[in-house]
Formats: structure tokens, sequence, C-alpha cells
């Protein structure tokens, strides 16, 4: 029986063979005072504790559970190598360390990043023999600071309205990968739905000759082969077979990728989004997005899932209350989350942990997109994700407003790397530059929720924006509310704290009712592309989920989704 924890590979979408997963037990230490790289703790014997890698000090599933502050803590593991797997080259990658991580390997200090969301790789081939290997982390972790964004990770002692509990260090599985010394370092994929081909960008190290195939259920459909002299690599797939993806519906191509001695194994998705007027269209069609809030909590690991299973189940519990899709909300999910809403057809929008940096700051830009560029890379080939939105709120800190131009430099640089998706600047408040208008807007009353929106149905002016001395509707573009509802619903009544939007109703009919009601207005408007209901689970003390945080159903789950599912007025004509 195999016991490691997450031991599925952690990137569907560039999967070889040869690969170690290294979760499990690993010797820990804190460091509270920030002084284990000068005292050495990279050659450090004597570990006072064991944490089960890859969840947090934090969670009941890392063994530790500490739930104060951490400044710094430390990671190490012995790994035996053999001599095949040293033959090439070694390369060691993270899924992702909040938030400022160093890495040691026999000793030596290989490499440092910074960001807590995101993942990186170092080429330790240089640092490692057949044999035994010593690997050492260190991870600092001040969200306190200002300076690193940190989504809803409390910045209190405790749990407090929408800021639960914090995360540190490493939270997404550690792996091994053994290449060849000329391999494919990544690649980009650029699906054409009208010409029906699929064009690779892809970067190699090394030159050769590079080959890619599509297949689909196992027919191959489509091939393509170049010679790389320089490192970059362009080809092109017509594909004998046309399947679009769309929401609902995956409908994914395999694909192969071959390098010379190196071989990926990846998959892709057929679809395009583009924006018509008011609309927004997937493969030209005016798809109405039905999407649900998903934080991407877990009471027993707190961000990181105990299982590939779990990551798969939150996607279904949303399908089966009628939603189509999902704000990932304030963090960058991991790419196994994405891979299961690749495989399903669910529309997912991808964001940053923006809360808790600084947006007033003149160093916000440093501290911010890098870590940003770097998701929306890795992130790229995901058909799922149909839009970008870095920032998401972004209230004044300590009584600054926010830096204007550092949103629009975030905006246009993600318009630059990814020409493909529209990107909103930032969610709900307050807005710059942006490709979608969105607002936030948890009005409780159906009746009151409507007349919000009257005129914006009449002549598509927005006359009510609760920032509106702060924001100016861009007209013509499309608008959704990308926050609403978060009525609250507390079937357990253990959390003494626990809260939702305005006064909670006092049976379960009076909240279908107003379920049915505000979402009813949000469907029935002709110019409304969509909505975001909060939220699809409690998290902790917030209990406006459809389901518990145990992720149990608080309604019968037939009634939600006859309520979402239904035909929305902008579906009813065509394109």
């Amino acid at each position: 029986m195999n016991t490691m924890p997450r031991p599925e590979h952690p990137l569907p979408q560039w999967e070889r063979s040869t690969w170690k997963n290294l979760n499990g037990e690993w010797d820990f230490s804190f460091d509270f005072g920030k002084s284990g790289v000068d005292r050495c703790f990279y050659e450090k014997k004597d570990w006072e504790k064991k944490i089960i890698v890859p969840f947090c000090p934090e969670s009941d599933l890392s063994g530790i559970g500490y739930k104060d502050y951490m400044d710094a803590v430390w990671y190490h593991k012995t790994v035996e190598l053999t001599e095949v797997e040293v033959k090439g080259r070694v390369l060691l990658h993270f899924g992702a360390v909040d938030y400022d991580a160093r890495v040691w390997i026999n000793g030596t200090e290989v490499g440092r990043h910074k960001g807590g969301y995101t993942s990186f790789t170092f080429d330790i081939t240089a640092y490692v023999q057949a044999g035994a290997n010593d690997i050492a982390v260190y991870a600092e972790d001040d969200l306190r600071s200002g300076k690193q964004p940190h989504g809803k990770q409390s910045g209190l002692y405790y749990s407090h309205g929408c800021e639960y509990t914090r995360t540190t260090g490493i939270w997404q599985t550690v792996w091994l990968e053994f290449v060849p010394e000329n391999y494919v370092k990544k690649a980009r994929f650029f699906p054409n739905v009208e010409a029906g081909t699929l064009t690779i960008e892809a970067v190699t190290v090394g030159d050769g000759s590079f080959f890619a195939e599509a297949f689909y259920e196992g027919r191959r459909c489509g091939q393509a082969e170049t010679t790389t002299a320089g490192g970059n690599v362009v080809v092109t797939l017509p594909l004998s077979e046309v399947h679009l993806w769309e929401a609902g519906a995956g409908r994914l191509y395999d694909l192969t990728i071959t390098f010379g001695k190196d071989t990926v194994h990846s998959y892709f998705g057929l679809r395009n989004v583009t924006i018509s007027g008011e609309k927004v269209l997937i493969n030209g069609k005016s798809v109405f997005q039905r999407l649900v809030l998903d934080q991407g909590f877990y009471p027993d690991g707190i961000y990181t899932a105990s299982t590939d299973e779990a990551l798969e189940n939150d996607v279904k519990l949303s399908m089966a209350a009628g939603f189509n899709g999902a704000r990932l909300h304030e963090k960058v999910f991991e790419p196994r989350f994405l891979y299961h809403c690749d495989r399903l057809g669910y529309l997912v929008w991808g964001e940053q942990g923006n809360w808790g940096m600084d947006p007033s700051a003149p160093d916000g830009l440093k501290n911010f997109l890098p870590e940003w560029m770097e998701a929306v890379e890795r992130d790229f080939n995901h058909p799922a994700i149909i839009g970008w939105c870095p920032f998401n709120e972004t209230w004044d800190y300590e009584g600054r407003k926010q830096d204007d131009d550092l949103l629009a430099i975030v905006y246009r640089m993600t318009k630059l790397y990814d020409t493909t998706r529209p990107c909103i600047d930032t969610s709900g408040n307050f807005h710059v530059i942006t490709d979608i208008y969105d607002l936030h807007d948890y009005e409780q009353n159906p009746e009151e929720f409507a007349s919000h929106y009257e005129s914006y149905a009449k002549d598509g002016i927005l006359a009510w924006d609760n920032h509106a001395p702060r924001q100016k509707q861009i007209v013509g573009i499309p608008v959704f509310i990308s926050e609403y509802g978060g009525i609250k619903w507390d079937v357990e009544g253990v959390n003494k704290d626990s809260w939702g939007y305005g006064d909670g109703p006092r049976t379960e009919e009076e909240f279908l009712a107003r379920y049915k009601g505000l979402t009813d207005v949000l469907l029935d408007n002709p110019k409304m592309f969509g909505f975001c209901y909060t939220q699809l689970y409690d998290v902790e003390q917030e209990m406006n989920g459809l389901y518990t945080y145990s992720r149990k159903p608080k309604f019968d789950m037939e009634i939600i989704r006859r309520i979402n599912s239904r035909k929305a007025a902008i579906e009813e004509g065509k394109a």
C-alpha cells in the first residue's frame, strides 16, 4: 500500500516518466530568530521535529499543527540517487513554498525564490552524486510586512472575518526530475478553433529534432516536426479531428513532445475566449458564466488538499449545484486542481492572493509582478482558465490609496504575455484599466438588488456602483457581478463568531427564496454575461457556503442546481 501523501504527478500537463516524488516525512525545525543560516542549519544533523510534506506546519496533516506566527522554518531530507539518475540533468521542483525560500544541496546553496504561490525549479546537477544527498530548505514568512501577497491568511493571531488560518513553508509537492542533457524546458500552446490547429512555441536546452504528436481518445490526429539550433521552436499541428473544449465538456487531446532522448506527455483543449461588445464568447458562443467563489481552503490541510480526489471533488460539488465555473479566489491554485477543471470543462478565473501587500507602496510592483507573471506563465496552457484577475478589492492600506500605475502596469504586462484571454485589473474595486467591468454587491433584498441594475438592462449604464467616487464604468464592455449573495446559513451552529452578509434567513425556505430572488435578477438581465455567488463552502468562521467546510451539502442541491442552471437572458439570441 502506498502511504506517501499526494503521490500523483504534480504537473499532469508536463509529465515525464523519470521523476521522484519527495513528499512524506522530512526533518523540521522552527527558526523564530531567523538565525539558522548563521548557525549553518543546512549542515544540521540533529533535528527537533518531523513534518509530513507537502502539508504546512499549521495543518493537522503535517503532524505539527502549530498555529502561531512562524518567522522562519527549516526542512531537511536525505535522498538516495542512483548512477542512472545523476547521469543527465537533475532538476529539483517545488510546487509552492510560502514565502522566501532558500535551498541547499549537500551544504551548498543552489537557489532562492520569493513568492508563496508559484512553482520554481533549480538545476542541481552539479551538486548531487550517486548515493546519499542532503536537501535543506529555509523559508521566511512575514505576512504582516505589507511586502508580500498573502491572500486570505489571517494578519491577526486568530482567524477573523474573511481571513483564515495561515500557511508557512512548503505546501505543495516537492519532486526531482531526471532529464537528458538536451531537453524541452517549457512550451506554450496556442489552439486555433477556426483552423483546427495547435501551434506550439517551445524553449529547449540544446539543439536537435523536435517532434510533436496529438491524439484524441487514442487516435493520432496530428503531428509536426522541426529542427532547432537556437533553443526556440515553433511548430503547428493540423488536426484531422476537431473537438471543442467547452463548459461541461473537456474533450482534451493528448500531446506527446519528443526532443532527442527527452519525452514529455501533455494535453491541450481546443477553445478560444473573445469579447464582442458586452458579451464574453467561448468558441464564438455566448455562454453565461455561472460562477461560484472557491477559496481553496481545507479543514485538515489548510491550503493543501489531503488527496487528489479532494481537489476533484470540489469541482464536482460545484457542478452538482449548477455552477459551470469558479473564481479561484485570492490564491493561485495548484496545477492538479486546474487539471480536473480542464478534464471536466469547468470555467475558472485565475487570481493572485494580493491581499496583505501594500498596493500604495513605491516597491509594490517589485513585490507583486514577478510572482504574478510566474503564475500566468505556469498556467497559460490550461483551457479551463478563461480569464485573469491579478488583484481583488484593492482597499486603502493604512489610509493610503492604491497606486493606479501599479494596477495598470500589471494589467498591461498580463496582456503582453497573454493575448488570448481577458484580464480584470482588480475585481470589485478600484478599476483603472480592464477588459471587463465587475462589481461586488451583497445587497440581500432581491427587489433592492434588482433596482441596482435596471438602468444597465435598459441602456447599458450602471446607475449603481458602491465605489463610484473612485471608479467609473467603461461603457460598452462586458459587466458582471463577480460577488453577490454570501447568505449566512450555519447548519452546525458550532462557531459563535460565524458570520455571513446581511441578516441570516430564519428558515431554509427563506434562504432558498432569497437565493433564487438574487440569482434571478442576474440571469434575467439581458446584458449580464455572468455571476459569481459567494461561496461554494464555508471557510472556518465564514458560514455563507452552500456546503459546510467539511463539504457536506446544506440544502437539497437539486433545488440550487435548478435555480442556477436555467437559461440566462444573454444566452437567448445568437452572439
